[in-house]
């Protein structure tokens, strides 16, 4: 039984009373029979069942390689090469990990998703200091902005421990076939993992993309799979509207949108939830902006940007809606004291954690949001875990993919993407 838990009454209230199940059930039959708009990249709705205990057992040796020989893992990647693995890694690990002493697992960095020269200079430097391998995540391998991270990256290393070496510690994760980074990799002898060719990149987490950073981390990919495969199970058996927790998501979403609803903000309460918001933004965003049409994937984290957008959010146009991210349990529990001059007038508060105020906060927004005429859509996890994690990634690609069919569009390819390389290009000279 799945543990995630979707509240929408109180988006709900800001629909029609009536509205008919047809188009979200039509939609969920084309997506489950593979019949709809880009059923070419499809591969990620079996990926819970169809990832074998063979690239499982892959993946795991080779964390367990790299992390005997790194106390550093970059990994290069842009888009779905990247955030998909970050938001799970972000999510899970200890927010200083970088300053603890006697780390078990090596240190996951990031490269190649943007094109800030102080901060890839500020990596090498890093490099310099510390031993440290490389996985780069690209279908094409000439994707401009980890292209040119990999190209540093690469002499870097081949000079820092000799070329034979070097190639020891590069991975590659590419397509089976083609492209330049298959090429070089099949030249240079790096070992290899393989992007399916019907899993596009912002559904790539369940892919080597996103298991191998993961696992390079320290986390269990077993449990996330898992956490998947049960997410995937619920929604395949249950094909009605009342039943099925995707379906009611795209559904609401889909019709606040027909109310001129045309910004989502995703909100979570725990910080380190930021990154997976971030992977949100892609998924959604990528997947149902076209023609033009498509709700705008924005985010934040409560309590925190509620002292820069809340005036707007409570105030402001009222063309947007949430989606809260509320989390039941936190691991830690941090006393609050007591203090006999209570200056600030806090003690009233020494019986309560951190969390359950924190809580409590997300209950006086969503009431104070609501009165404001912002429709709420909750998402409730018990915890922030691996499996939970799962459960989560498979949610928001199975209702992204509805809320695309729903729209009448492809929501697996990404045209847009092409107009400011074509202008970038032409800027710099390339023939």
């Amino acid at each position: 039984m799945i543990t995630t838990k979707l509240s929408i009454a109180e988006a709900q209230y800001f629909l029609p009373l009536t509205a008919p199940a047809a188009p979200v059930e039509k939609a969920y039959q084309e997506l489950v029979s593979k019949t709809g708009k880009g059923n070419d990249f499809l591969g990620w709705l079996d990926l819970p069942e169809t990832v074998s205990t063979d690239l499982i057992a892959e993946i795991n040796s080779t964390a367990k390689s790299l992390a005997a020989t790194a106390e550093v893992i970059v990994v290069v990647g842009i888009g779905g090469s990247y955030l998909g693995a970050r938001a799970v890694i972000e999510a899970l690990q200890h927010p200083f990990k970088a300053l603890l002493p006697h780390n078990k697992t090596p240190l996951v960095l990031f490269a190649g998703n943007s094109m800030g020269e102080d901060y890839h200079k500020g990596l090498m430097d890093l490099l310099d200091i510390k031993d440290y391998a490389v996985i780069v995540i690209s279908k094409s391998g000439t994707t401009t902005e980890p292209a040119i991270a990999f190209r540093i990256l690469k002499e870097h290393c081949e000079k820092k421990y000799g070329k034979l070496e070097a190639q020891k510690r590069i991975v590659a994760i590419t397509d089976e076939k083609k492209g330049a980074l298959k090429k070089l990799a099949t030249e240079e002898n790096y070992r290899t993992f393989v992007i399916p060719d019907d899993v596009g990149g912002r559904y790539s987490v369940l892919t080597p993309v996103g298991l191998l950073p993961i696992a390079c981390a320290g986390f269990n990919i077993e449990k996330l799979i898992a956490g998947a495969k049960k997410m995937r199970n619920h929604l395949l058996q249950h094909p009605h509207l009342s039943e099925n927790i995707a379906m009611q998501y795209a559904h609401t979403r889909f019709l606040l949108y027909k109310e001129d609803k045309k910004l989502e903000l995703v909100v979570a309460y725990e910080p380190q939830l930021f990154f997976f918001i971030e992977w949100f933004k892609q998924l959604f965003g990528e997947s149902d902006g076209k023609a033009g049409k498509g709700i705008f994937p924005a985010g934040a984290v409560f309590s925190t940007d509620l002292h820069s957008l809340g005036q707007y959010i409570q105030e402001g146009e009222r063309h947007l809606f949430e989606t809260v991210l509320s989390v039941e349990k936190v691991a830690s529990h941090l006393p609050i004291p007591f203090d006999h001059n209570d200056l600030d007038g806090l003690n009233y508060l020494q019986q309560k954690s951190m969390h359950e105020i924190n809580l409590t906060a997300e209950e006086g927004t969503r009431l104070a949001h609501l009165a404001g005429e912002v429709p709420n859509i909750r998402i409730v996890i018990p915890e922030i875990s691996e499996e939970i994690l799962g459960e989560l990634i498979y949610f928001f690609e199975f209702s992204c993919a509805l809320g695309g069919y729903l729209l009448n569009i492809n929501p697996f390819d990404q045209p847009g993407v092409e107009a400011y390389k074509s202008n970038m290009f032409r800027l710099l000279g390339k023939k």
